[in-house]
Formats: C-alpha cells, structure tokens, sequence
C-alpha cells in the first residue's frame, strides 16, 4: 500500500470531485458549485495532478470516469457525509418536543432543588427525563467522559482533563435546633457543647469542616445522632433535643413547617466552597446548556432565600463572652 501526503490534498478538490462524478459535466458541476467553469476545470487539473490518475476524461457531449475513480467516489462520499455531520452546527434544543435524559448527580443536601428542577421540567419540557444521582469518587470521571451532564462537587476535588467548572459560592455553616429548645434561652459555645449534635456521615470521611473547627478552637460536640442523609435531619430536630450545624439549604422549606430556628455558631467555621462541573464536550450542547442553566439558576434562588431566612433577626445570636478559643 502506498502512502499518500494528505497535507497537499485540499478537501475542497475531493468535493469538487464529488460533484463531478455526478454531473459528469464541468459546465453543470459549476453552476452547483457557484464557481467558473475555469475553476472547476483547474481543481479537476491539480486532483488528476496529486492522484496521478485521469479521473474524469471527454466522451462524446458528457465525462466518463476512470475505474480508479469509480472505487474512489465510493470512499468519499460517505466520509464527505461524515465530515459534515462533525462540522455541522449543534441542532437547535426545542424543550417541548425533546424525549433527552439528563443525568446530575447533587448531594442531596440541597432537598428541594430536585423538586423545584422537576417541577420546571415538567412544565417546559414534559417529555423529558431526569436522573438525579448522588456524587461519589468517580463522579469527576464521569462528568469527564459525558456521562453526567452536570455535577457538583466541593472545589477542592481534583479534576480530570476535559472538565469545566464554574463557581457554585460558598456553603456557610448555620446551628439549627427546634424552636423551643431549651439552649435558645442562652445561646453560646457551652450551650453548644453540652447538647447532642445529628451529623451527617458521607462515606469514609471521619471529621468534616465544623469539627475541624471546633477542634481548632477548643471545642468538642457531643454526638447524639449519625445519619447517611441530610434528608433525615429536619425531622429530626422538630422531635428531639439534638442540635445540626450545617448549610441552611438543608432546612429549606422545613423551617417553617416544622419550627425550626437558626441560630448563629458560637465558633468560627470556614465556608466550604462548591463549583458546578461538566465535559468540555458537552460546552456547546444546546440541551445540555438548557439544563445546566436550570439547574444552577435553581440553585442561585434557593441560596439567596435560604441567607434571607438566617440572617439579620431571624438569627439567634451567640453569647460569645463565655467562650474563649485556643491561642493559635
């Protein structure tokens, strides 16, 4: 087999020859090329020239081809398809026809953005389908390799090639309790060391940010609870006198609902930052963009009511004079 220099063949000629072997006329392969006729002989001149072959010769008023060209045209029209199936511009998305699955996988520390999502599908896009999972170690794989349109994770994951992230915010930590819990009366680091904690238990992971925190000032939580979900955790506190400090997106929707208070921690917790991730092949999708920015415009809403909700007076403020950290 002979190696050919692909860098002296202009794919402009192949298509050129394309047309050719159909019209099997320089005059007509012009008019549908929008060329001269001059010009169309000059690029079958500089094909016959690089393939060494006649390719097309006059017989009579049309162009015979050359059996090289016979076994030629076979090849390159289905990769002259190929070509423009790559290169063509993304379909347009049209949500109300779309039968797409979209797969992201969110902790579900966040409970009511998948029902806030779904409702917004279903509206804009009933036949739509979502898969909502739950993140683990091979989720940044498998947003990598397009199997998840979207993921979010903490920003201090490591990602692999082929990711894009883009800024999710910070998760502030907030203490919640029921609404007549008896530490409230006097709010401060004792009140929050002496009363039993529910912690959320996410795989191996033995000390999460707020017990960094206390460890480095001093303090120490009793754990009354350990559950795999945040999920669980509202319910919880209503009934019990346990006490969770964790991001308000948990309590969304159940603070009301089953009084519940936030109340300021009495200790210095450092934000944990989260981004919103997805393959650079699915950058320019036009379904895959459409869910992204659902999901992160959902995300946006619930954060800022959420800080509305644990702000200002609706938050209990910590005696902080009882408390004294370590010196660092």
């Amino acid at each position: 087999m002979n190696d050919f220099d692909l860098t002296r063949l202009d794919l402009n000629l192949l298509v050129t020859f394309e047309v050719l072997m159909t019209e099997r006329s320089v005059s007509r392969a012009a008019v549908r090329l929008a060329r001269t006729q001059s010009a169309v002989s000059h690029s079958l001149a500089r094909l016959r020239d690089q393939l060494g072959d006649p390719l097309l010769v006059k017989v009579g008023g049309g162009m015979a081809p050359s059996p090289y060209a016979q076994r030629l045209i076979e090849d390159v029209r289905p990769l002259l398809r190929s070509i423009q199936r790559i290169i063509a511009p993304p379909e347009p998305f049209e949500p109300s026809t779309s039968r797409r699955i979209f797969r992201v996988a969110i902790a579900d520390f966040v409970p009511t953005l998948l029902p806030r999502v779904i409702k917004e599908v279903q509206r804009r896009a009933p036949g739509v389908s979502v898969q909502w999972l739950a993140p683990n170690p091979q989720t940044p794989l498998a947003v990598a390799e397009a199997q998840l349109d979207l993921a979010l994770m903490t920003s201090a994951v490591a990602l692999p090639e082929g990711v894009q992230r883009q800024s999710a915010g910070e998760l502030h930590s907030v203490t919640f309790a029921r609404r007549d819990h008896p530490a409230i009366a006097s709010w401060s680091a004792e009140a929050w060391t002496r009363w039993p904690h529910v912690v959320v238990q996410l795989g191996e992971r033995e000390r999460g940010a707020v017990d960094e925190a206390a460890k480095e000032q001093g303090l120490k939580r009793s754990v009354g609870a350990s559950v795999p979900n945040f999920s669980q955790v509202p319910a919880l506190l209503a009934q019990t006198d346990l006490l969770a400090t964790m991001t308000p997106l948990v309590m969304d929707g159940a603070m009301t609902r089953l009084g519940l208070r936030a109340l300021e921690p009495p200790l210095t917790i450092r934000p944990t930052s989260f981004s919103f991730i997805w393959s650079f092949r699915l950058t320019s999708d036009p379904a895959s963009r459409w869910f992204r920015t659902l999901v992160m415009d959902a995300y946006e809403t619930l954060q800022r009511k959420v800080a509305v909700l644990t702000s200002g007076q609706n938050l209990v403020k910590a005696h902080r004079s009882q408390h004294r950290t370590r010196d660092r």
